[in-house]
């Protein structure tokens, strides 16, 4: 059979006649793709808003003036002592208090600039409550089952219980207030704007770089205090972080600002007296293993209440050595013995072997109660385009 002929619509024919035309004139098939702009704007804003690497050095000045002038204002207030004055429980929680106040300000600041909420900075995801009180329960058991194992080797001895009456209850109530802020603070800048913001705009080189001018920072100023620790967590991140890189995983950013965020939080103990290697290299650990509960749970929450349970109970409930300071107003009274190694010495129970594997148990516990068939990967808030 023939095929017959269909009718042509006039209109189409003369649409087509038309662009064939326009593309006659114009000597090409297709319009040519828009080129990016490479000006001033390109350094500073990017796909995401505002680059990382500017957003941080925003937040880090703004922390320290912020801080400055609430330091001045509290100082003449008389709610924390000079420099260098005696730690108390008063003093720990209005110089936290401080620090929160500083450190809010700088990211609500930096948030309203990136037009982000503050949440963004990993404070969103599911079960947030369930998350926080937790992260505090499994903080709380994993701070006792350290201490319980340097008991039952010998290197802990318990004394008498040095509070009695209302005074229980009420160093509970400030020590507690106190670590919840600590948690907050470290917490709040390490776990969530730090590793928020590198996580968008980090590869390996730049992570490599900024973890080698550390080591290098501690190996031509610093002088004992258990800079080994540094090295040491710098040094195990290298090859599987150079892995992610080179197989571009999508995760990789992630895992790169894990590596800055957990090795700068172990550059920044070094400063505490009584620390030691094991100490340092345990606190960037243990800064590590929060890292991987904000991307399993989706949040920082879990790594707050965690953090603050544990040095609550490591410094009021069983009153040891946190850091290598012993905090008056403990409730239970105990004293170390034996070799450091073991016992800790000056650093307390952060600083003794036996931390090692509680934070191994830590990092399981965490992967076998948030378990999931994919891991539940942080959200990355992409900012609103700014204005031109």
């Amino acid at each position: 059979m023939e095929q017959e002929n269909q009718p042509v619509a006039p209109e189409l024919v003369s649409d087509n006649a038309a662009a064939l035309t326009e593309q006659e004139i114009s000597g090409s098939s297709a319009p040519e793709p828009e080129k990016p702009y490479r000006g001033l704007k390109w350094v500073f804003i990017g796909e995401q808003g505002l680059r990382a690497g500017w957003s941080v050095v925003i937040f880090l000045a703004l922390l320290f003036a912020i801080g400055a002038g609430l330091s001045f204002l509290f100082v003449r207030l008389h709610l924390v002592g000079a420099w260098g004055g005696a730690l108390t429980a008063r003093t720990a929680f209005f110089g936290e208090l401080l620090m929160f106040l500083a450190m809010l300000g700088a990211a609500a600041i930096v948030a309203a600039i990136e037009r982000r909420s503050i949440l963004d900075f990993n404070l969103r995801g599911p079960r947030r409550l369930a998350h926080f009180l937790s992260g505090m329960v499994v903080g709380f058991a994993a701070l006792s089952a350290l201490v319980g194992a340097l008991a039952w080797g010998g290197w802990l001895h318990f004394g008498p219980i040095a509070l009695t009456g209302s005074r229980i209850l009420f160093y509970a109530a400030v020590w507690g207030c106190a670590f919840l802020l600590v948690g907050c603070v470290e917490e709040g800048i390490m776990r969530c704007y730090l590793l928020f913001t590198l996580g968008r705009g980090m590869n390996f080189w730049w992570a490599a770089g900024l973890v080698g001018a550390m080591c290098l920072r501690l190996l031509t100023h610093a002088k004992g205090n258990g800079t080994w620790g540094v090295y040491g967590i710098a040094l195990i991140g290298v090859v599987p972080c150079l892995l992610l890189h080179m197989r571009k995983a999508p995760s990789a950013g992630f895992w790169q600002a894990a590596w800055v965020t957990s090795t700068f939080f172990g550059f920044g103990h070094t400063g505490n007296n009584g620390e030691n290697w094991i100490g340092i290299f345990a606190a960037a650990a243990i800064g590590s293993v929060f890292c991987v509960s904000v991307w399993v749970t989706g949040s920082a929450w879990w790594a707050i209440g965690c953090h603050a349970a544990w040095d609550w109970a490591e410094t009021y409930f069983y009153g040891t050595a946190d850091s290598g300071m012993v905090a008056p107003g403990h409730f239970l009274s105990t004293s170390l013995s034996g070799n450091a190694l073991w016992s800790g010495g000056a650093d307390g129970p952060e600083g003794s072997l036996l931390v090692l594997p509680v934070i191994l148990l830590l990092l399981a516990l965490l992967l076998i109660l948030y378990r999931r068939p994919r891991p539940a990967a942080v959200p990355v808030a992409v900012a609103e385009p700014l204005a031109n």
